[in-house]
């Protein structure tokens, strides 16, 4: 058997890999001297490789997905992780060494990592040998199961990360005991059960985001930011959001603000009869409530008693890797397709943020649904994640372009609900979270927002990432968070410094700033709503378990 000349290998896979023929097509250059130091540097790494694979001994390896006794027991195996490992790191050094602005080059490495990811042998059956064993071990019965799971999520239209079937809201998932008191085509409104003998005297309104479901904040008791709230004493309400169908497409910004968010609010004062308000928002959920609360401010009203943000933008100069989906062409595009009406579908929006994370939220998947046949676990959050949303086309085109391509909302010109939004007027204490981990909202993007609201700041950093961070029950005792009692400092970094760690959950830290903004303690209310708003049906309501199409 002759074996291959591994330089010549080498030298050959340098002349065709994937980032020169995009470098090209793109008409963008790579520093001569640069890739001639990386050539020698790959050529070295791996001859050094491939001599350790004829002499047998097994090349060192720390990735996760290659940890087992299957990939280091079997020496092709081993070695062909190893060859991926050094391919996917010489395309990322190869990626630093292109000439381009940032932005481009931040789209080259999300595309770079795209194609290293997909390529993993770990996604094979030919070269995953975990599934070859268990293929053995079963005689053919993981793959016929892993056929059908594949078959089963081709109809479903998106990969399963959860038993679906574990779940239904209502019935284990989103429990906390409430009733919806007012509903129009954009919302229902959900008021909860007191669970103490005295509640604080202002109500708390939560603003969850509209571009997924609610029930993130209600998945099962022992991790429901919602309960956790009703259990500190406060008369809580919720928006849960519709899943817009073909009736809602030419919805806007300025209905999320109107229709939704200050209605909410003239509802939940009509109801408690409190002019002021502990206010809340999650993600976009935040960004429409800070919106929401600068309208008011503009027509004269400060109806903000506190104001809570989790992991939201105000200021979007930074947006992370969500950055690369966003440039004028992109958004351009977009607007032709949707600005005059019609629905981004949730599926897309799925796909969108599953490609921030595409080796736990897709390739580990195909592994074990497919390639192994393996039944996804029941997980609440996977499962919930999985329940996409629909989303306005106007309203969608106007959010990626006044936000995320021009970070318009910080200004205090853009005009919504027919006033200028200056976010600088609303008068109120404010609670900001950000997660440090957090792809989504970079977490110095969502301290950013103690430079635009004038009121009192808290800031808290906790652990994890955009969801987990922020689902992190004190039942748990898991993570940890940080927090800084000197105040504001002149950026994230500066405010990390002078931080200490807390070990477990930050909800009592939220609950403490609830509480001081809470008023007097009262007795609550025996019965949901009131004479002009009376109870439709119970929590979680019927809008939450709407699919999309």
């Amino acid at each position: 058997m002759n074996m291959p000349d591994p330089q010549a290998f080498a030298s050959a896979w340098m002349q065709s890999n994937p980032l020169a023929a995009m470098m090209q097509d793109a008409g963008l250059q790579i520093k001569p001297e640069a890739m001639e130091q990386l050539k020698n540097d790959y050529l070295r790494d791996f001859g050094a490789l491939w001599q350790e694979f004829i002499s047998g001994k097994a090349p060192a390896i720390s990735d996760r997905r290659f940890n087992s006794a299957a990939w280091q027991g079997n020496p092709m195996s081993a070695f062909n992780a190893a060859a991926y490992l050094l391919n996917a790191r010489f395309l990322n050094a190869m990626v630093e060494t292109v000439e381009a602005t940032p932005q481009q080059k931040q789209k080259i490495r999300f595309a770079v990592q795209q194609i290293i990811d997909a390529m993993s042998p770990a996604n094979f059956l030919a070269t995953n040998p975990e599934a070859q064993q268990k293929l053995i071990e079963t005689k053919g019965e993981s793959l016929t199961r892993g056929l059908a799971n594949m078959l089963g999520d081709m109809g479903k239209g998106h990969i399963s990360l959860s038993d679906e079937s574990a779940f239904e809201v209502g019935r284990n998932l989103a429990m906390t005991e409430g009733t919806v008191v007012y509903e129009n085509p954009l919302f229902q409104l959900i008021q909860y059960k007191p669970q103490t003998e005295t509640v604080n005297q202002v109500p708390l309104l939560m603003v969850p985001p509209c571009i997924n479901k609610f029930y993130i904040l209600d998945l099962q008791p022992e991790n429901s930011l919602v309960r956790y709230a009703v259990e500190q004493g406060n008369t809580v309400f919720l928006i849960s959001w519709s899943n817009p169908d073909k009736s809602l497409a030419q919805t806007t910004w300025d209905d999320y603000v109107e229709e939704g968010v200050i209605k909410a609010i003239r509802v939940t004062q009509g109801i408690t009869g409190e002019d002021k308000l502990n206010m809340f928002g999650f993600c976009v959920g935040g960004t429409l409530a800070s919106t929401a609360l600068a309208v008011l401010a503009a027509r004269g009203e400060q109806v903000a008693n506190s104001l809570t943000l989790l992991t939201t933008f105000l200021d979007f100069r930074d947006t992370g890797v969500l950055d690369v989906f966003v440039d004028e062409a992109q958004v351009a595009i977009r607007e032709q397709q949707l600005k005059a009406g019609g629905l981004m579908p949730g599926r897309d929006l799925a796909s969108t943020f599953s490609s921030l994370r595409p080796n736990d939220l897709v390739w580990n998947y195909v592994q074990s649904n497919y390639l192994k046949g393996n039944d996804p676990a029941a997980f609440d959050l996977l499962f919930w994640n999985s329940d996409s949303t629909n989303l306005p086309g106007p309203m969608f085109c106007w959010y990626l372009r006044n936000t995320y391509l021009e970070n318009q909302l910080k200004t205090g010109k853009l005009v919504v609900a027919g006033e200028k939004v200056d976010l600088r007027k609303i008068e109120a204490p404010a609670f900001i979270y950000g997660s440090r981990e957090d792809h989504i909202v970079p977490w110095p993007s969502a301290y950013d927002s103690l430079a635009i609201l004038p009121g009192k700041t808290r800031f808290v950093l906790g652990a994890s990432g955009h969801i987990a961070g922020v689902i992190n029950s004190p039942v748990k005792n898991k993570r940890s968070y940080w927090i800084n009692d000197g105040g504001k400092a002149k950026n994230a970094e500066a405010w990390l410094e002078g931080a200490t760690e807390q070990k477990g959950s930050w909800w009592p830290e939220w609950a403490g700033f609830l509480n001081d903004h809470g008023g007097k303690k009262v007795k609550p209310k025996a019965k949901p709503g009131n004479a002009t708003y009376t109870p439709i049906e119970p929590a979680p309501g019927r809008y939450v378990k709407v699919k999309a199409d």
